[in-house]
């Protein structure tokens, strides 16, 4: 059998145990050991079948204690509206000549945020941006006539979630360099909103299994009650 790295035997605690979202994410920093600032992540197994258009989970959330990430926010907008997004912060504001250069090929950014006049432009990005799950939709908030609110929210701590085809929703909840309480409140905050989107066609437990993980780090396993809001 291979030999392990030193940084993997180096990891703490019973990887196996259910733990308290608060011992989790003490645990998850704890193994953060890398030269750099880890990312934390979440990993919410789902009782549904997103093959079931009734059973669809995507929505919008606020971290209380944001990401820790810079979030590269391009808007597609014009005259007033265009103006009122780079006076919010947006990183790269356009109407018909952005639509063009993301088709050509360039997607230096994490957010696309549209106004509803645009879609008949943004309409033609779908199958570049629709893989990358980049395509403005008013369901998350990211088609909108107030853009520059909807900056202020991506720049500040706003994360999308959408449910995997195994049933699975991950999202990064902050840096280990948080503090504990900041991360549980992300945490909770992320899992709340789950809830809260529950699909009308799911049945039995929706939410099954939580895990939390650094970025070089071991999963940890969460107690699903530990979370509740």
């Amino acid at each position: 059998m291979p030999k392990q790295p030193k940084r993997i035997q180096a990891w703490t605690g019973d990887r196996e145990a259910i733990l308290s979202a608060e011992d989790a994410v003490k645990m998850v920093k704890a193994n953060a050991t890398a030269k750099f600032d880890e990312s934390i992540e979440i990993c919410v197994n789902l009782g549904v079948d997103p093959r079931h258009a009734d059973q669809q989970v995507r929505g919008v959330v606020n971290l209380p204690s944001g990401t820790g990430r810079d979030v590269r926010v391009a808007v597609i907008a014009k005259d007033a509206k265009a103006e009122e997004a780079t006076a919010a912060g947006a990183d790269i504001v356009g109407a018909e000549e952005l639509v063009e250069r993301i088709q050509g090929g360039f997607m230096d950014f994490d957010r696309v945020i549209a106004t509803p006049d645009m879609m008949a432009l943004v309409g033609r990005l779908g199958k570049v941006l629709g893989p990358r799950g980049l395509m403005p939709n008013p369901r998350v908030g990211t088609v909108t006539p107030n853009v520059g609110q909807a900056v202020k929210d991506a720049k500040g701590g706003a994360i999308e979630f959408r449910v995997e085809k195994a049933g699975i929703v991950h999202a990064g909840i902050g840096k280990a360099s948080f503090t504990d309480e900041a991360l549980l409140a992300n945490v909770k905050a992320l899992v709340d909103a789950l809830s809260k989107a529950k699909p009308t066609g799911a049945k039995g437990t929706y939410i099954k299994r939580i895990s939390l993980s650094s970025t070089m780090g071991p999963g940890v396993k969460v107690d699903t009650g530990s979370v509740a809001v």
